[in-house]
């Protein structure tokens, strides 16, 4: 039969045709025309949900011939293009292909145009978003709204184009409530009161950065210095608690300049503690990296994950992987960064060896759950959501890749090495093939089975060997409560661990997590060390899955309490899912009830760990948000009038 196009389908298929070849995670056609500097002005409404405003678009053309800039959209309402002299552009929102890609907004554009302004909204579905109602928020009185864009969310904030391989500078002005302050990922230039209801916050990033790495947040914010450079942002319930927590912040950034070789580039690091439904344990955001309050253990046991992103700020950030596929060029660097600063702070060599030990127990974790596609190092994950892939596989597999070449050429050679790496690709992107082929120029001799590494699904092909005797006392203990629960000792293990580390406790809950417990094993060993009761969420954590496999129902309480109070999915989704084996029901309901709890990432990946239908999980919210989604509609439209 003849294939007929209409004049839409050839218009996609033209924007498709410049995505790069590895990279179909987003519709947008920077190889013809891409951006380079964006405006962006906004009202942020909490009455609506939505954002309003709009985005000016500086671009390069490299292709002269292109007369079409392609921009992903996602969940967002387009009210008018318009060029730099006022006059306005044809475009057109193409149909929604898969969920995940969104709407590609092709606009037309005539051959003497600079630039551009889209005029938009966001939508209540907008995915980067979450807006939490006062209850949800430690003061109670205000609410709170906090944007997620990694992987392929920030479509749904603003058009853009929508993939790593593109950054660009930007420019943010953002209106919201007086009662309000507003930060972002770039440096705050100034405030100004508009009327006796709203401030406007403006802020500028210099240094380019593609679409995940954009972020606000919105609340009742307080600050509190830390150093010249380095300050918290919280809520004032929590203020005190986490810059006691974080106060090792400028510690950690003095040695990652130090290791890196080259300066912290951002200017200020300021940390913002948010709400619990935060879904991951930190996110990198340039001059303002957001952590999850699960981290406020008290002691700063925590704090490694502020090492992470930390290193960030060289590594994904300024370094960054030019495609999804090529994810481990950010974690598992970052990764083996975070291990080098660590290292230094404790003042021990071998506790990058202790923490990998544990990195490796739980890589081994995922690829025994984890699709064989998804284990992949290199992954060819097509236009699949990338959010699908997210697992420990590209952080500690490409951990052991990199502490694999460090063992075969010497660790002060590959610092080195390390250090040029950084300064040979800051400000760019680069593909795994580009990293292979920097090493080999410096390292000709070293022969290393590349697509061995790269592409063979499951545990890396060389069996690390790890230091072992910061382990030695845990795994130990673990042998000895394992050795118990087999003979029916009259006596349990004698050891007190009150004076352990948390990282010497999470070690040994990590080699118990091979055994099936008695029932009687297990409340003998909680007991004993009061796991139950710890404020420390790794230690919770690990002590409740232990508890699930061991089908002790005495737990459920505490699970269903840990699970529906923070939402990062490190700590929630095993949760469900080992619930879920125990008491699918309890499992199911108890996320249906709490779906609105969790940030929109999240609950995605719970209902599909759970195979909770679309439908089943809609049923109970599209109820709400449909009418909501009217009203805001009809209130945009008159604001756009006005």
């Amino acid at each position: 039969s003849t294939l007929i196009f209409t004049i839409r389908h050839l218009s996609i298929l033209s924007c498709m045709m410049s995505v790069h070849p590895d990279d179909f995670s987003s519709l947008s056609n920077p190889q013809q025309i891409s951006v380079k500097d964006l405006e962006w002005d906004a009202l942020i409404d909490f009455d609506s949900q939505v954002l309003q405003g709009s985005v000016k678009y500086t671009f390069q053309r490299n292709d002269l011939k292109s007369n079409r800039l392609c921009l992903d959209t996602n969940h967002l309402t387009i009210y008018e293009v318009a060029d730099d002299k006022g006059n306005f552009l044809d475009y057109i929102l193409h149909p929604v292909s898969k969920s995940h890609l969104g709407q590609l907004l092709d606009i037309t554009l005539s051959p003497e145009t600079v630039s551009i302004s889209v005029q938009y909204s966001t939508t209540p579905q907008s995915s980067a978003l979450q807006w939490l109602p006062p209850s949800q928020t430690g003061g109670k009185v205000h609410p709170y709204l906090f944007t997620q864009c990694q992987a392929i969310h920030a479509r749904s904030l603003f058009p853009c184009q929508d993939r790593p391989g593109v950054k660009f500078s930007y420019t943010a002005r953002m209106t919201s409530p007086s009662w309000s302050t507003c930060v972002m990922s770039a440096l705050l230039q100034k405030t100004e009161q508009i009327g006796s209801d709203f401030t406007k916050f403006t802020f500028h990033q210099s240094v380019p950065v593609p679409a995940y790495l954009v972020a606000l947040a919105v609340g009742d914010l307080v600050k509190k210095d830390i150093s010249e450079r380095c300050a918290v942002y919280s809520e004032p319930s929590v203020i005190d608690a986490a810059a006691y927590e974080f106060s090792q912040t400028e510690d950690f950034l003095k040695i990652a300049e130090d290791v890196a070789g080259l300066s912290y580039v951002w200017k200020r690091y300021d940390l913002l503690c948010l709400p619990p439904s935060f879904p991951y344990g930190g996110m990198e955001n340039p001059c303002l990296t957001f952590v999850t309050p699960t981290l406020l253990a008290g002691d700063k046991s925590l704090a490694d994950v502020v090492a992470h992103e930390i290193a960030h700020s060289w590594t994904g950030n300024l370094v960054t992987n030019a495609t999804w596929q090529h994810f481990w060029l950010n974690e598992g660097w970052t990764t083996w960064f975070q291990r080098k600063i660590m290292s230094r702070i404790h003042k021990k060599p071998n506790f990058l060896d202790f923490d990998a030990i544990g990195g490796y127990q739980d890589l081994r974790e995922t690829v025994n759950l984890m699709d064989d596609k998804f284990t992949i190092l290199v992954p060819d994950l097509g236009d699949t959501d990338p959010d699908e892939s997210f697992s420990s596989v590209p952080y500690e597999k490409g951990f052991n890749l990199l502490w694999f070449l460090e063992n075969q050429v010497g660790t002060q050679k590959f610092e080195r090495f390390f250090q040029d790496y950084i300064k040979e690709f800051a400000y760019k992107t680069l593909t795994s093939e580009d990293f292979r082929d920097f090493f080999a120029n410096h390292f000709p001799d070293t022969k290393v089975d590349w697509d061995t590494w790269f592409y063979q699904p499951g545990m890396p092909p060389v069996e690390p060997l790890f230091e072992q005797s910061m382990a030695e006392a845990s795994q130990n203990l673990a042998k000895e409560w394992i050795s118990f629960d087999k003979e029916s000792y009259t006596l349990s293990p004698k050891i007190d661990i009150s004076s352990w580390t948390s990282n010497q406790v999470t070690c040994f809950l990590d080699a118990l997590q091979s055994h099936i417990f008695k029932l009687t094993t297990i409340s003998i060993m909680n007991e004993k060390y009061n796991f139950a009761k710890s404020r420390n969420a790794e230690v919770l954590f690990r002590y409740s899955k232990l508890a699930l496999a061991s089908n002790d129902k005495s737990i459920l309480p505490l699970v269903v309490r840990f699970i529906t109070t923070q939402g990062r999915m490190k700590f929630v989704r095993p949760l469900y899912r080992s619930l879920s084996e125990v008491d699918k029901e309890l499992a199911v309901k108890t996320f249906l009830d709490h779906s609105d709890f969790y940030h929109p990432i999240c609950s995605k990946m719970i209902a599909a760990d759970l195979q909770i239908s679309s439908k089943e999980e809609k049923s109970k919210k599209w109820l709400a948000i449909g009418g909501g989604a009217l009203v805001a509609t009809a209130l945009l439209a008159a604001v756009m009038v006005r």
